[in-house]
């Protein structure tokens, strides 16, 4: 499958070439299954392979793929095969998987991270491309997949030196079709970044959960006031408790160091608050208003309480 342009928007279909062979999507849960129904609607072939059964017969009633099986056969007309596995499948793949694969495909994952899976996958296969796309909520599961996921979400891929080129334009090419913004890094600066910006929060939002529930606070009155601004900051402590293991396990020394950096953080405010140091603390919330839309673009107008 050779680098392919954008679909013309005036048919909503992909290009020929994109048509002439099926996409493998292996696991249908939130990513896979979402890619799977954003693919389809482009008119292109997409051939599922799960674990389970049961799953297959789920997937097959919501139309996330083509077709679907658990014989790892079904990817065998595949010219690009996406990996939409948990990170401890993509470490310890499945040996039936492995000798699927069409030698002459392009493989890629969607793992959150990506030093230990360029390792274990430099080796595997010849035309493996380290991605992951930055699109996501807290649901799982075959039930999870949605249309239009990827729509202006970054994609991410890490090329080393090793990386077919070649491959390295199909892989962009899906993230594109699908509408999701791409680019490239080092993965050790990946997994630093991610870290920072998607593993962190995870511990974050566990840890206030904690907090809201260790009486500190009137607990039965804490639950009753709880409300969007802390639904906004645990939504993803109190997602996937799974995937949150399986990403600090994979990314543990990159995320000790954004502990260390945000409890350095949290300690100089909780200095402010010990000192009383009250212009202080509201030059340190002003510096914060002006640096939020670098990452995430205009807040809208913020929720205020009694004071």
């Amino acid at each position: 499958m050779a680098s392919v342009p954008l679909p013309d928007s005036s048919d909503g279909l992909a290009p020929d070439p994109w048509r002439q062979q099926p996409v493998g999507v292996v696991g249908l849960g939130l990513i896979g299954g979402s890619l799977g129904l954003d693919l389809q609607r482009l008119g292109i072939g997409v051939r599922g392979l799960v674990h389970r059964a049961t799953t297959a017969e789920r997937a097959r009633q919501r139309g996330l793929a083509t077709e679907v099986s658990t014989d790892p056969a079904v990817l065998a007309p595949c010219g690009l095969v996406v990996l939409a596995l948990p990170l401890d499948r993509l470490l310890d793949p499945d040996p039936d998987l492995l000798a699927a694969l069409p030698p002459q495909a392009v493989i890629t994952d969607v793992g959150s991270v990506k030093e230990p899976v360029l390792e274990r996958w430099r080796a595997l296969h010849p035309r493996f491309v380290a991605s992951h796309p930055m699109a996501g909520n807290a649901e799982a599961g075959v039930e999870a997949g949605v249309v239009g996921l990827f729509r202006q979400r970054p994609w991410v891929a890490t090329p080393e030196a090793g990386t077919d080129l070649e491959a390295l334009g199909v892989v962009r090419n899906l993230a594109e079709l699908v509408g999701a913004r791409w680019l490239t890094c080092p993965a050790g600066d990946h997994d630093q970044a991610v870290a920072m910006i998607s593993h962190l929060p995870v511990l974050l939002g566990a840890a206030l959960l904690r907090a809201a529930d260790s009486g500190v606070a009137p607990p039965q009155l804490v639950r009753q006031l709880a409300s969007s601004g802390f639904a906004d900051t645990t939504r993803v402590g109190g997602g996937n408790p799974q995937l949150g293991s399986l990403m600090a396990r994979c990314n543990r020394d990159a995320l000790l160091a954004a502990l260390a950096a945000y409890r350095q953080q949290l300690g100089e405010l909780e200095d402010l608050l010990q000192r009383g140091d009250w212009a202080g603390l509201q030059r340190q919330l002003e510096g914060c208003h002006q640096l939020r839309p670098q990452f995430v673009g205009p807040s809208p107008p913020a929720e205020t309480g009694s004071s």
